[in-house]
């Protein structure tokens, strides 16, 4: 070919050197950077694939931190809940030695008193200083609201968890489907015969031993059954001339027994029933007048006033849980299955107990059930209700620190793993494939430039032809 002005071999051999001189700065871009993809014209689909793995790992990642800083807040309120449970242990000791006064002094018991109220300071002190990054924990603060809660229908609501909706509430309906029940046997006669009579009477408490006079009426018996409630367990009172001997507590498990050891008594023995309970359409788990519900979205624990649980013709009532409860997210994204409320109640001394026993506050010097005051035994039922409750919150703290907060870890842990791989997958440069282009495309560009040396040289052949 003897053209000049184009020079058709040099046209090519640019065109090769500039497609292996991107191919070369392609292979130097990712070799430098150690990303495959590194703008979206490397690769569309895969950007677009690799963007949503990465917003997964980023979601997962804070998850991840999340659920440990969630076990932090646990840890925290388990130690000081430890603590408040190991004075409640010595309350517990120091009121079991006031009982003994027999022998004990005035003076020691007084000195008893003097520890329990210090015991009982330690407490409020511990409930109102216990906090994390500047919330309290054990002061309430973290406990659920209520509203509507008609106390003639629920003695109790004690709420441990629910998912509440921002800015939202939670609306509780409660229906008995079924009355809970006393132990209970019926004495039709009107008193005790023409010979002395000896009876055994046995609830849950204990069982003692009666005797009465010949002709004796429902109402002496009934009253001498009453003054040993607390030691059976077994109340009586008269109805339309009958002796109704009942348990003390409702429920399966609750037992009134009567056994007639001489003269002429009835006998028999009869145990009691649990109520049946709906709560918001699920069935309840109920003991005597207790129910609990335990759901994704609700734990809930309600003591059912006794005529409420005996009431099936109108026995529905309703309240809403307005806010409270510490909300942690647990889940790599913003979305209701992934977050996870607990409630946390006050261990303060006018929390710990209940309205049916008492409170703990009533333990100190000036209170109803003091040491000093000699009312030991209530004392008793209120450290016993104390005592519980503590044990539970740290049972359910416990539970939701092992099952929930450290399985989320492992199992997010897997899921990071495995979605980590994904995306390297798709994003991240092979190096040994790479190298091995970078070589080729070195390579191709030093003969590209050779090849356009000698097609730049070509045309000048065409000098031989004018000589």
């Amino acid at each position: 070919m003897s053209r000049i002005n184009t020079n058709i071999g040099a046209l090519q051999a640019q065109h090769r050197l500039n497609y292996n001189q991107a191919d070369l700065s392609t292979r130097l871009q990712r070799l430098s950077t150690g990303l495959k993809i590194n703008a979206g014209k490397d690769a569309p689909a895969g950007l677009i694939a690799s963007e949503t793995l990465r917003s997964e790992i980023a979601g997962i990642t804070q998850a991840v931190d999340n659920s440990q800083r969630a076990n932090n807040v646990i840890n925290t309120a388990e130690g000081s809940l430890s603590e408040v449970s190991s004075l409640l242990l010595e309350v517990q000791s120091l009121t079991n030695q006031a009982a003994n006064s027999g022998a004990l002094s005035p003076q020691e018991i007084a000195a008893n008193q003097l520890q329990v109220d210090a015991i009982l300071n330690s407490v409020n002190r511990i409930s109102n200083t216990t906090q994390f990054n500047g919330v309290k924990l054990l002061n309430g603060g973290l406990d659920y609201t209520l509203s509507g809660v008609v106390s003639a229908d629920i003695d109790i609501a004690t709420v441990n968890a629910a998912k509440i909706p921002d800015n939202g509430a939670i609306t509780v309906a409660v229906q008995v489907t079924a009355s809970a029940q006393l132990g209970k046997i019926t004495y039709t006669a009107s008193g005790i015969g023409g010979s002395p009579t000896t009876i055994e009477i046995a609830g849950n408490i204990g069982t003692e031993q009666l005797s009465f006079a010949a002709s004796a009426q429902n109402s002496a018996i009934s009253f001498a059954i009453n003054q040993l409630k607390e030691s059976t367990g077994v109340s009586a009172s008269v109805v339309a001339g009958d002796l109704e001997i009942y348990s003390t507590a409702y429920g399966s498990t609750q037992f009134v027994s009567v056994k007639t050891i001489t003269g002429t008594f009835t006998t028999g023995k009869d145990f009691g029933a649990d109520a049946a309970v709906t709560i918001n359409g699920s069935a309840a788990s109920v003991e005597g007048k207790v129910a609990t519900v335990r759901t994704g979205d609700l734990d809930i624990t309600l003591d059912l006033d006794a005529a409420f649980a005996q009431n099936t013709a109108t026995g529905i009532t309703s309240f809403n849980i307005t806010g409270g409860g510490a909300k942690f997210q647990l889940g790599e994204r913003v979305e209701r299955q992934g977050q996870v409320n607990i409630g946390i109640s006050s261990v303060a001394t006018t929390k710990l107990g209940n309205a049916t026993v008492g409170y703990l506050s009533s333990l100190a010097s000036d209170g109803a059930n003091s040491l000093v005051g000699g009312n030991t035994i209530q004392a008793q039922k209120i450290l016993d209700a104390s005592i519980k409750q503590v044990a539970e919150i740290r049972g359910r703290l416990g539970a939701f620190q092992k099952n929930v907060v450290e399985t989320n870890v492992n199992s997010l842990n897997v899921a990071l793993e495995n979605v980590t791989a994904a995306q390297s997958q798709i994003r991240d440069a092979d190096f040994a494939a790479e190298t091995a282009s970078l070589t080729r495309a070195q390579i191709l560009v030093q003969a590209n430039t050779s090849v356009l040396a000698q097609a730049n040289a070509s045309p000048q052949n065409v000098l031989s032809l004018l000589g």
